[in-house]
Formats: C-alpha cells, sequence, structure tokens
C-alpha cells in the first residue's frame, strides 16, 4: 500500500494496549492443552486492544499466524482483564466455575446506566456472555489487576481487593500517593504480593535499605546525580523567572498544581513504597501507622524522591522495578522479607537503571522470563532495554552471552578461593584478580564484596559463612545504561523504507533483512504527531523464523539457541512489530573476556497489523467449546480440582499423563506413593561445588575386603580397639552376592593417600578394595 498509493483503509482508534497473563498462556498450569493445541511447550501471546469504541483480543502462538478471539463494540472501555482461574482448596471453592473464563471490563456506561461514567466493574463470562457481577463505586476506576488470589480495582488514592473466588471485597488501602502520570494510582501486582506508593514514611515499619540506605553509589552515580541537582535547580531558577516577568501561561503545568498542593499538605512524602502480603493482611482497611501491628505488611521503604508513575514486579515476585515522574533513574530492588515484621525485611538497592536527563513519563515495564533484561518504555515510544542479573553485579560477557543464568561467580573463582585473595591483593595489581579497590573483579552485588571493616565480617566470610543477607553491609549499587533504545515508528512505511520490501502473508508481514548495526534515524512520533504514543511490550519465543520457513519443521530451529528472547512491541497503530536482540561482546574492548562489558544489535524480522477496521464483524460470546480461551481454562480449573484432592465435576477430564495427579486426588499409598516422591526434586548440598582434591575437606580410607563390609571413619572405634589381627565387625550386612566390586569402577585401587592405621597388610592383599569419602573431618 505504501507504494502503490491506494488510499488507506480507515481504522478505529486504539486508546490503551497491552499484553495479558491469563489461562491461556500459564504454562505452570496447563501443560497438556499447550502440548496438544501447539508446536512445542510456547505459550502464545494474548494482546489486549482498547479502542474509543469498545475492544478486541488476539491470539498470537507460536507458529505466527495472529487469531482473533474477541471482538466488541460498546463504547469506550477504560481498562480490560482476563481473569485467570482462583486458587481452590477442599476449604474454598469456585463460585464461577462453569462460568469461567471471566473477563473484567471498565467501560464508560455501566451495566445499570445509572452510575457516573468509569465507575463500577463489570464480569462478563466468556463461555455463555452473560454478566455475573458488577461491582459499583462511587469515584472513577483508573485501571484493573488481578492474579489467581485476587482481583484489585485501583481509584485515585485508593485500592480495593476482591477475592478471586467469591467477588466478595477481601481488603481496601486508602492511603496511596497520587501520581501525574498516564497512571494516576500506580501498584505492581505478583503472584502474592501488592506493591503501591504510600503517602507517607512510618518509621516503626521501615525496612532495611531502600534508595537512601547506606549504599555507597559508585563515581558514576554520583556524577549522575550531581548533574541531575544542577539541571532541576536551573528549570526551579528559569520558573522563578518566567513567573517574574509574567511570561508564565496562565494553565499551570500539573507538576506545579501538585507542587502546590504538596505544600498545603505538607505531611505526605512522595516516593515511598509499601508492599503488603494479599494472603495475610487482614480484611478491611489496611493502614500503615504507628499504632498498626506489621501484618501482611511485607517491606515498606523510600524508593525516590519525586512522586512514583509506575512499578513492576519480575515473574519470581523478588525484585521490584519503580520509575518516578521524571523518568530519569528506573531502580531495581531486591526484597528479602523476614517473617516477624517488616522492619526486619532488607531492601537491597541492587540497580539504578539511567535511561537520560530529559523528561519521560513511563508507561510499561516488562521483564524476560530468565529476569536477565527489562524493558521500560516511555510515553515517547521509545522501548528501553537494559540488562541486569537476578542478583545484581555488573551485566558482562559471561552473564548475559550464555542461554541460561549463570551463577554469582564462575567456576573458577568460586574453586580456587578468589574470595580470600582478593582481600589481600587490593593493593597489588596481576593477572585475573587485580580488582580495583574497593570493587570486585567478579559480577556480584553479594555483601562479601563490600570493604570488610570490622574482624567479625572477616571471620564470618573465611568460615564460609556469608553471614545474613538482611544484615549489613547491603550489596553495592550499580548504574546500568540502556543497550538498546528501539523507538516505534509510525506507520510500517518508515519501516520499508529502512529494510526493504515486505512481504504480506496471514496477518503477517516478515521484513528479510540483513540485521544492521546502526538504523538509519526514524521519525520520533512525539514529534510528528504532538501527543503521547502509547506501547507495550513483552519478551517470548521467536515467530519470524516460523513466518520466513513456513515449510520447515520448527524441532530444527531448537538447536539454534537464542541468547534473548525477542521483543514484541505493539504500538498504538496496531502494528506488532517482533525485535530480534543480539547481545555482543563490546566491539572496542581491545580483548574479549568473562568480564568485558555488552553491546546489543537490534532488528525487526517480522510485524502483524492488527488494529480492527469499522467494517469487521463484532466476535462475541456464547463461543463453541473448542474456542481456546474456554478450552485453556478447562484444562487449568481440571488441574486445580486435582491439585486441591477433589473429583473434577464431569471427569474423566483432559488427557492426564502423571500418575502424580492421580496420586494427589485420591489416598492411596504404596506405588503411587513413590512415583510420586520421585518426582520431587531434592537438593542435597550446598555451594560451593569444589572438585574433590581441591580442599582439605575430605579423607581417603579403605575398607577390609572380607566378605562383609566395615565402613571406617576416624571418629569409628574400629580403629582404635581392633589390632590388625581383629576380624572386623560388620556395620553393615548385605549378601555378598549382592556386591559385585568389579561393576563399581574403582578398580584397581593401589594408592593409599593417607597412611591408615588399621591397614598395615601387603598391597596384594588388596585387591577389590572400595574407597569411602569421608567428611567428617
Amino acid at each position: 500500500q505504501a507504494y502503490s498509493g491506494t488510499p488507506p483503509e480507515e481504522k478505529e482508534k486504539i486508546i490503551w494496549v497491552r499484553f495479558e497473563n491469563a489461562d491461556l498462556n500459564d504454562t505452570s498450569r496447563n501443560m497438556e492443552f499447550h502440548e496438544i493445541h501447539s508446536t512445542g511447550n510456547e505459550p502464545p501471546l494474548l494482546l489486549l486492544i482498547g479502542y474509543s469504541d469498545g475492544m478486541q483480543v488476539w491470539s498470537i502462538p507460536i507458529s505466527g499466524e495472529a487469531q482473533e478471539l474477541f471482538s466488541v463494540r460498546h463504547g469506550p472501555v477504560r481498562a480490560a482483564r482476563i481473569l485467570p482461574a482462583p486458587q481452590i482448596s477442599a476449604q474454598k471453592c469456585d463460585n464461577f466455575a462453569e462460568k469461567r473464563p471471566l473477563l473484567g471490563v471498565c467501560k464508560s456506561i455501566g451495566s445499570s446506566g445509572t452510575s457516573p461514567p468509569y465507575c463500577c466493574v463489570d464480569l462478563y463470562s466468556l463461555r455463555t456472555g452473560e454478566m455475573v457481577k458488577s461491582i459499583q463505586f462511587k469515584t472513577p476506576i483508573y485501571d484493573l489487576h488481578c492474579n489467581k488470589r485476587i482481583l484489585v480495582v485501583v481509584l485515585q488514592e485508593k485500592i480495593a481487593a476482591f477475592d478471586s473466588c467469591t467477588f466478595t471485597k477481601k481488603f481496601f488501602v486508602t492511603s496511596c500517593y497520587p501520581c501525574p502520570g498516564p497512571n494516576m494510582n500506580p501498584i505492581a501486582l505478583g503472584s502474592r504480593w501488592l506493591a503501591y506508593a504510600e503517602n507517607k514514611l512510618i518509621r516503626c515499619h521501615q525496612s532495611r535499605g531502600g534508595a537512601c540506605g547506606d549504599n555507597i553509589q559508585s563515581y558514576t552515580a554520583t556524577v549522575i546525580s550531581a548533574a541531575k541537582t544542577i539541571k532541576t535547580g536551573l528549570t526551579m531558577v528559569g520558573k522563578v523567572v518566567t513567573q517574574l516577568t509574567g511570561t508564565l501561561p496562565s494553565g499551570a503545568t500539573e507538576e506545579e498544581i501538585l507542587a502546590h498542593s504538596n505544600l498545603r499538605r505538607s505531611p505526605l512524602v512522595p516516593g515511598i513504597v509499601t508492599i503488603i502480603d494479599t494472603e495475610t493482611v487482614a480484611e478491611g482497611q489496611v493502614l500503615v501507622s504507628e499504632d498498626s501491628d506489621s501484618d501482611g505488611i511485607v517491606a515498606h521503604f523510600p524508593a525516590h524522591e519525586k512522586p512514583i508513575c509506575c512499578m513492576a514486579f519480575n515473574p519470581s515476585g523478588m525484585l521490584l522495578v519503580t520509575t518516578d515522574t521524571l523518568g530519569h533513574d528506573f531502580h531495581v530492588f531486591q526484597i528479602l522479607t523476614h517473617p516477624w515484621s517488616s522492619s526486619q525485611s532488607a531492601v537491597h538497592h541492587l540497580y539504578t537503571l539511567h535511561r537520560g536527563e530529559t523528561e519521560a513519563k513511563v508507561q510499561d515495564i516488562s521483564f524476560s522470563h530468565d529476569c536477565r533484561w527489562v524493558v521500560v518504555s516511555t510515553l515517547r515510544g521509545t522501548s528501553h532495554v537494559f540488562p541486569i542479573n537476578p542478583y545484581g553485579g555488573q551485566p558482562c560477557v559471561r552473564t548475559h552471552m550464555s542461554p541460561r543464568v549463570v551463577n554469582r561467580m564462575s567456576r573458577f573463582q568460586k574453586s580456587a578461593g578468589l574470595e580470600e585473595i582478593e582481600q589481600e591483593l587490593t593493593s597489588k595489581q596481576g593477572g585475573r584478580c587485580s580488582p580495583v579497590p574497593g570493587l570486585s573483579s567478579s559480577p556480584s552485588g553479594s555483601p562479601l564484596h563490600g570493604k570488610l571493616n570490622s574482624q567479625d565480617t572477616y571471620n564470618n566470610f573465611t568460615n564460609n559463612n556469608p553471614g545474613n543477607p538482611r544484615l549489613l553491609p547491603l550489596p553495592s549499587l550499580t548504574v546500568v545504561l540502556p543497550l538498546a533504545q528501539i523507538k516505534q515508528p509510525m506507520t510500517l512505511g518508515t519501516i520499508t523504507k529502512r529494510t526493504g520490501p515486505y512481504l504480506f502473508g496471514a496477518g503477517c508481514f516478515s521484513i528479510k533483512a540483513p540485521c544492521k548495526s546502526k538504523p538509519a534515524p526514524q521519525i520520533s512520533p512525539s514529534k510528528s504527531v504532538g501527543g503521547e504514543f502509547c506501547v507495550a511490550a513483552v519478551f517470548g519465543a521467536s515467530r519470524s523464523w516460523f513466518a520466513n520457513n513456513s515449510g520447515l519443521k520448527r524441532e530444527k530451529d531448537q538447536s539454534k539457541q537464542f541468547v534473548v528472547e525477542s521483543l514484541y512491541i505493539i504500538s498504538c497503530y496496531g502494528s506488532l512489530v517482533e525485535h530480534v536482540l543480539e547481545p555482543r561482546p563490546l566491539s572496542t574492548a581491545p580483548k574479549i573476556s568473562d568480564d568485558t562489558p555488552l553491546e546489543m544489535v537490534t532488528c525487526p524480522r517480522a510485524s502483524w497489523t492488527l488494529v480492527r477496521t469499522p467494517q469487521w464483524n463484532e466476535l462475541q460470546p456464547p463461543f463453541n467449546a473448542n474456542h481456546p480461551l474456554l478450552l485453556a481454562a478447562d484444562a487449568v480449573q481440571y488441574y486445580q480440582y486435582l491439585l486441591a484432592g477433589l473429583v473434577p465435576p464431569g471427569s474423566p477430564g483432559p488427557i492426564t499423563r502423571h500418575e502424580s495427579y492421580d496420586s494427589l486426588a485420591s489416598d492411596h499409598s504404596g506405588q503411587e506413593d513413590e512415583e510420586w516422591l520421585s518426582q520431587v526434586e531434592i537438593v542435597t548440598h550446598t555451594g560451593p561445588h569444589r572438585r574433590l582434591w581441591m580442599g582439605p575437606q575430605f579423607q581417603f580410607k579403605t575398607i577390609h575386603p572380607s566378605g562383609q563390609t566395615t565402613v571406617i571413619s576416624s571418629s569409628s572405634s574400629v580403629l582404635q580397639s581392633h589390632g590388625p589381627s581383629d576380624t572386623p565387625q560388620p556395620l553393615l550386612d548385605f549378601d555378598t552376592d549382592d556386591l559385585d566390586l568389579n561393576s563399581l569402577r574403582i578398580q584397581p585401587v593401589r594408592s593409599e593417600p593417607v597412611s591408615m592405621p588399621g591397614s598395615p597388610r601387603p598391597a596384594a592383599d588388596r585387591r577389590g578394595v572400595s574407597t569411602v569419602i569421608d567428611a567428617t573431618s
């Protein structure tokens, strides 16, 4: 179309876009469904688009052919969520089981028609099409969040949480700090924790650490913060001057209004985060105050100096990323909780992700599944890609160039005991272990890497006891700059001019062009449109490969493992673009080692146009039973019943491959229990893992070659009481026919590394001797 000059079709106006997590792409709860209905275990991308008239749901499976799942026109929608099937137990059953999957919608005209606009949440059944519940509020709703336990309704300065099984009110928070940005009241909901912006800091509940803790800032961070102070100082002076000269326009900015209101109600403090546990928090109002006990409060800490405008948990829920209204720096915190109270918890400020010095409002934060990459998208339409480690420390070639997450230290560093040597060599220079004084050569954010001030910490450390991570010293802060900044093009035409012709397919076209390290500059949407540019981003397995080679089987592609998943970004023009990310060692580095910094090459590989036109038909429930959303809901509910030990309704249901489910659901003993236990993973050792010969933890001893076997340890009485002529007493009795020493691959054992009492026989006698390693010394 861009080439032929035909008039473009009329498109409907998109207000918001977002990627959804629901039963359809929940691999932990419906693996059978994925194995039957898709190629490989990769879940589809689920995409919600809100229009000025209605909304739409898309699914993009691994094959790359987009499928429309739901489409409706009933006036503007402010927020919508597909609710996941709730967790059930013998005590707690799902009241809406036969109606699921449910769609929660906040639209301008509520179900009753009498309430003010955007003041009620309607829950529709996608199975039957009927409305099963409507929750009314007096003030407008700004957002909806949900997980397997609760549905959270976000109002201005207030949060209300409802139980997922019954939709009765569970708790509510009224002490939120308002934000002028795109999110009026930013919250983050993990699988169990809920983080929100608190309006004041209560010292008795404050956790250790946070952004203002005793973090030793690096030189770069200090320079950056100094530059920022100067910049804000200049802006303030500029504002005062314009006010004096009278050139300030009558419509003051939101920030100034907020600043004035802050002066009036001084007790409010911006930038405070409270994290609560949605399971243990009390019913009714959640109040963080001097008088309240800390039941359910997981952490309470200062995160920024300015109001918070966006937050997100990583998939495991242990890391929290927060951004403030300026959008210069994004903070990554690790939450280490304590069962007693939030004041005993620690919040480690692992990273400051530095975007730049211009102001920008953040609208979307997304983690990769392995938590090594964070993408932060601003309202200018730019997505910034940052490398991080889930445990902190400097990202480098060793940590980010392999397909899997690597340990905090390399095997070499761990087994060679470089940590101890580092302490002594901070002044000397030489070889691998010549760290900059005070900094660490291994990419680590552990407390071991701070300067060791007291003898106690050093003793702790040499006894291989790193101590309590909740206590000081806190890990040092790392400043990370973005490796890639991906700007969404205004139209697909701007991609065309840059990367050659594209092929139209079934809702998808692939861009066949080599990766270019420096793409031509694109038109900035914010300048050309003059407004805000909404985008959403998510990481997922590559779908462009399949679009380019549809004839080949996908299994061949699995061998070519990508280090980073593809990044999918959808813009408010309805174009979804898959970007392939390729991290590589810094090209300017003189030689490449484990600690070499990274750079990244990105290129767009495939695109889908998902915006609907006014001519499209609506796709509304009731749906038939093989609709993907219904199939996924059935599979997950069946699995939930089995987990809870209940008989699923209408069983037998979907195929179950593991007998373990049956053993959970019924009360068998014996064989089934053993099979179930065989699937439990047990960690039987603690690190660090060292080769047997690398340290003095082991002694090698010998077993007497008689019919019975004696295990001798250094504390054994056999050594003291029996001489060489005594017959050893059997400690382990078993039939010698069962024991074939030759099959144990320990023949011949001729050396005797430790001179042992109790084995003075000549070497010729010592055939068939097996070695016992004793770790008690």
